[in-house]
């Protein structure tokens, strides 16, 4: 049968639509203009343009977070995937899988202004590189990008020379499956090492993390045979809401009660965590226990701390397997939920009102009050800063796909970016994004507008201390002049109102009830700023 020809770039359009894409995020440019106009005409896909090209890609892998898709973009050549770089590196570390349609200067034109070696560039992240090797070639290519983001859970890069795109080709679809099986450690000296401790515990804990948000019933069932607590790292926030024994995160963003009794138990159970420093407080809540990691990708077991027994394996079919031998060997139940106080180990102490200088708002009490009023079903995002462990630890979030944190590489001005992502993946749930005001001015007033070109229901809050946070605690405890880290910004809430959305201004408790009322309210993207004292906002807790 003969195959109707077309050009390369309708061929990677169409590609697209072969993989079920409905939405790309990206910014047109020479390389890329023809494809994105024929998967918006002809493909009847969704195109979401935006005003930095590393905003494409964060808001890329936000919708793949919350979709459980793969998230795709697209950018031109040479800066455009410069650009890219802090949001690529970001995915890598976050493990998202994502695809990048990146132009390139012409194969045979490398005197042009804008030519690098793209490839040398997207190494640096942590992002893997696939080139298109011919027009012929480029359904082929597409689908092994795909393939690549969906299995080995990281963005992938594919490069697209410019001088391809207007080549005649024969477009057939191309799809490679990803198996994916989860594996399991049925027998063997090392599930035999991991039930003894298990087994032997009379103090045992069940932590989960991001790799094991899909195990919850299974991890329950484990947890509450042995009558251990539950516990999450930061990135499996909210997988156990509603379970009378969770614990909530656990590490450093604990609260005092919780760290307490994390310290008196004597085997953690680990399912699909890496154990990082910030969940272990640097090995000191796992001093004189018995560690036991499950995790299904081998590079992720020991990373950040050795554990006492490892299994490489799927963390349900491993909870199930623990089950079973915990009855067939007739193990009794611990009776370590017996001991604890619930309400005590999951209250952190209220915030005050009253408490700042005048024009100032109490941080603390602000989040306590907005805890309450911030609609439930809401995807929760947060961007870098010395705010963001105070949010993390006091507003909730329904669950761990609901939670979005753009800390993976340790940057600030990534969370407006993700917010519209996020808001795109789930377009009838509201998206609520904390920032500090040195991201929201990196990055949210880049897109604050695009928000509001996409009518979302959005919900920004900007902690504006004047100040870069960070910095100005460094030069107050060595009895510093931290002048060099404070600025006068704009008003953010004048700004949100003149980029077409609702700005409110918060510098007292009264104007926090006005701010309230503006949530119940909204009919735009809402933007709230927290006007706050810089020596009293609480430090971090890492």
């Amino acid at each position: 049968m003969t195959q109707e020809k077309t050009y390369a770039f309708q061929s990677i359009a169409q590609a697209l639509q072969d993989h079920g894409v409905t939405t790309m995020f990206g910014l047109m440019g020479d390389a890329n203009l023809f494809m994105v106009d024929h998967y918006v005409r002809a493909c009847k896909g969704t195109f979401v343009p935006v005003a930095y090209e590393g905003s494409a890609v964060l808001m890329a892998q936000a919708y793949a977070h919350v979709s459980g898709r793969i998230g795709v973009a697209t950018v031109t050549h040479g800066p455009a995937l410069t650009n890219c770089i802090t949001a690529l590196t970001e995915g890598a570390r976050g493990h998202i899988p994502m695809v990048l349609l990146a132009g390139d200067t012409p194969v045979m034109n490398p005197q042009n202004l804008q030519n690098i070696d793209q490839r040398e560039a997207v190494k640096v992240t942590g992002a893997g590189f696939e080139q298109m090797r011919s027009p012929a070639t480029a359904a082929h290519d597409v689908a092994h990008a795909f393939y690549r983001a969906r299995v080995e859970k990281r963005p992938i890069v594919l490069n697209m020379p410019s001088d391809f795109m207007w080549q005649e080709v024969a477009h057939v679809p191309v799809i490679f499956p990803a198996f994916s099986a989860p594996a399991m450690v049925p027998e063997g000296d090392d599930l035999d090492q991991a039930i003894g401790m298990i087994a032997s515990a009379r103090r045992p804990v069940i932590l989960a993390g991001g790799g094991a948000v899909d195990a919850r019933d299974r991890l329950i069932r484990l947890a509450d045979r042995l009558q251990a607590p539950l516990a999450t790292t930061l990135k499996a926030k909210g997988l156990f809401n509603g379970h009378p024994y969770n614990m909530d995160i656990f590490g450093t963003l604990s609260t005092p009660a919780t760290y307490d009794a994390i310290a008196k138990a004597d085997c953690i159970v680990c399912f699909g965590t890496s154990l990082h420093h910030f969940t272990t407080d640097k090995g000191a809540l796992m001093k004189g226990k018995r560690i036991v990691q499950v995790n299904d990708t081998v590079t992720e077991v020991s990373k950040n701390f050795h554990p006492d027994a490892a299994l490489v394996a799927d963390a349900g079919l491993t909870a199930d397997n623990i089950v079973y031998w915990l009855d067939e060997a007739e193990i009794p139940p611990s009776g370590f939920t017996a001991e604890l106080d619930m309400k005590t180990l999951t209250a952190h102490p209220p915030g005050q009102p009253g408490t700042s200088g005048d024009g100032f708002v109490s941080y603390v009490h602000a989040l306590d009050r907005l805890e309450q009023a911030l609609p439930k079903n809401r995807i929760l995002t947060t961007d870098g800063g010395r705010f963001m462990t105070e949010v993390w630890c006091r507003i909730s979030a329904p669950d761990p796909r609901s939670f979005i944190v753009t800390a993976n590489f340790g940057s600030i001005g990534l969370g407006l970016q993700e917010a519209i992502g996020a808001g795109l993946a789930a377009p009838d749930r509201p998206v609520v994004l904390f920032t500090g005001d040195g991201g929201f001015m990196m990055g949210g007033v880049n897109e604050f507008n695009t928000a509001v070109r996409l009518k979302q229901d959005l919900i920004v809050i900007v902690a504006n201390d004047s100040a870069y946070g960070a910095e100005h605690i460094q030069f107050l405890d060595r009895q510093m002049d931290p002048g060099l880290a404070m600025f006068e910004w704009p008003s953010f809430a004048d700004v949100a109102t003149a980029l077409g959305g609702q700005g409110v201004s918060v510098r007292s408790d009264e104007h926090l009830d006005q701010a309230i009322h503006a949530i119940e309210t909204r009919d735009r993207p809402l933007l709230i700023e927290l006007r706050l004292d810089p020596n009293d906002v609480p430090r971090m807790r890492i």
